[in-house]
């Protein structure tokens, strides 16, 4: 093994910029899932590794497996939003135009990858007509799926297509129609294409389409955006069921922050979830751990043959605890969200400690993992800050009110004393019960639960340990998340009750 001094770090945070990634991937049970065709909806936070997920598909393409991915950072928006269909119920009104995309995407790989195609004569039949319909509108059998809805373009639809002529207006022809007219028609387009496509898919052969960063345009105030996200929801199950029901391995996979899915309100939600949902935990019993993800790239910087495996305990010192009679590994991710982008992190820093420090030993020492624990902090509350602030405006202020309790253990009563102090300060009111159930919701406050016969010990439930939970109404004592509160500056204690004497 190398020495500890020979690396920096252990990998990036980003999955678009981890040179590890592929490298130290892990079949996560999320992954196996939606890979068997069980699932095709992916929770979880941000850092869980959803990116690291869809970047494995787009990496894993054979000849009898094929996949395209899309992100949004440059998908033209105003142009998918003009071929909203009008006379639909909000939440379904963009569905047909991602079929549209769906259907697009899937042509490019059966036109341009799957080399088995065509696998029998209808096959041939299908495809030739998917071709001729693609090469007439676009130019070419390989469109650029990022143009497919821009207004220089002309659907041009032959006999070969099934269309209700008088769905088209007198002074246009189904030979030219402009783009801006696709939303009269593309229901009945739709049925065509969806058709040809499902046809000519090679049943013995695997396709995925898949979608992620579509969190980059949340916006929890625009209903657009949800009627979006829930549009593709609906036109993904829809396009899933059909391939199913036709004995061909397709899937259109979405990759979606549990707290944006949470938002969404669309009719059958509660049916979607249970048969189509997968949420991305990591040390939960029976799933994967984030101590074989962090051994797997310890490995792969630190061995010094190509059949060596690190294991934690060569590179972090356990047989010395932590405060509170913690090994190392659990004192770490007791102070993360359980995601591995916390924990690459918190080792990052931990590694930079212990290269700074002269007295260090080769192995990795109480001292080094608290002098990395400010810096983490800071990180930590920063990748907060990306997730909570459109949903909780006010949870800056939230946070000084948490500052000024000054312990990182209070009841209801500090909470609203701390407010009364501090009110003056901030430009809205701020309510107790609100307030306190959103910092709940992201896990930055847990609340006590005390045990009883037949339900378990007593203990602070939080959001990212069980995604089920619930604020409980009645709680009286909260306690803040350990990864907050050495940059919130608190005291590992409870804050004491003052005593009033008689006089």
């Amino acid at each position: 093994m190398k020495s500890l001094t020979s690396i920096r770090t252990i990998g990036g945070i980003d999955a678009d910029n981890d040179d590890l990634l592929m490298k130290c991937f892990q079949n996560h049970d999320s992954f196996n899932e939606i890979k068997e065709f069980q699932k095709f909806i992916v929770l979880g936070r941000k850092g869980t590794g959803k990116t690291a997920i869809f970047k494995r598909f787009l990496n894993s393409k054979n000849h009898s497996l094929f996949s395209f991915g899309h992100t949004f950072s440059d998908y033209p928006w105003h142009y998918h939003d003009k071929q909203a269909k009008i006379g639909v119920p909000d939440f379904d009104k963009f569905t047909h135009s991602w079929k549209y995309l769906i259907l697009m995407s899937l042509s490019k790989i059966l036109l341009n990858q799957d080399q088995s195609l065509p696998y029998n004569e209808d096959s041939l039949d299908f495809l030739s007509k998917i071709e001729s319909f693609i090469v007439d509108t676009y130019g070419t059998r390989d469109p650029d799926v990022t143009q497919i809805f821009t207004p220089s373009k002309k659907l041009k639809i032959k006999s070969n297509f099934t269309v209700d002529l008088a769905l088209i207006k007198a002074n246009l022809t189904p030979e030219g129609l402009p783009m801006e007219h696709l939303p009269t028609v593309i229901q009945e387009v739709n049925l065509n294409l969806i058709e040809y496509v499902i046809g000519s898919l090679n049943p013995n052969h695997s396709y995925h389409i898949l979608f992620d960063q579509l969190d980059l345009g949340f916006d929890p105030k625009n209903p657009e955006y949800n009627n979006r996200v829930i549009g593709l929801l609906l036109a993904a199950k829809e396009i899933n069921r059909i391939a199913k029901e036709n004995n061909k391995k397709l899937s259109i996979i979405i990759f979606l922050r549990d707290d944006i899915y949470n938002s969404l309100k669309f009719e059958d939600k509660n049916k979607l979830t249970q048969s189509s949902t997968t949420v991305i935990e990591w040390d939960r019993p029976g799933s994967h751990s984030l101590k074989e993800l962090l051994e797997r790239r310890l490995t792969e910087i630190l061995k010094e043959y190509p059949n060596e495996e690190i294991k934690w305990e060569q590179v972090f010192d356990e047989t010395q605890l932590m405060t509170g009679k913690q090994t190392k590994y659990n004192y770490i991710t007791d102070r993360t969200f359980l995601r591995p982008r916390d924990a690459i992190q918190f080792c990052n820093e931990i590694l930079k400690s212990h290269n700074l420090n002269e007295d260090r030993e080769a192995m990795i020492s109480n001292k080094e993992i608290n002098s990395a624990k400010t810096d983490y902090s800071k990180y930590f509350l920063d990748e907060l800050d990306d997730e909570i602030h459109k949903h909780v405006p006010k949870y800056e202020n939230i946070l000084e009110i948490i500052k000024s309790i000054g312990y990182h253990q209070f009841d209801m009563e500090d909470f609203e004393d701390s407010i009364q102090k501090k009110k003056s300060l901030f430009s809205e009111e701020i309510e107790t019960y609100d307030s306190l159930k959103s910092l709940f919701e992201f896990s930055i406050i847990g609340y006590y639960k005390a045990g009883g016969s037949g339900y378990g010990g007593s203990e602070y439930i939080f959001k990212y340990k069980n995604t089920r939970a619930q604020f409980e109404e009645g709680a009286k004592t909260y306690r803040v998340h350990p990864g907050l509160i050495d940059f919130l500056g608190l005291k590992r204690s409870t804050k004491p009750k003052e005593i009033i004497h008689p006089h």
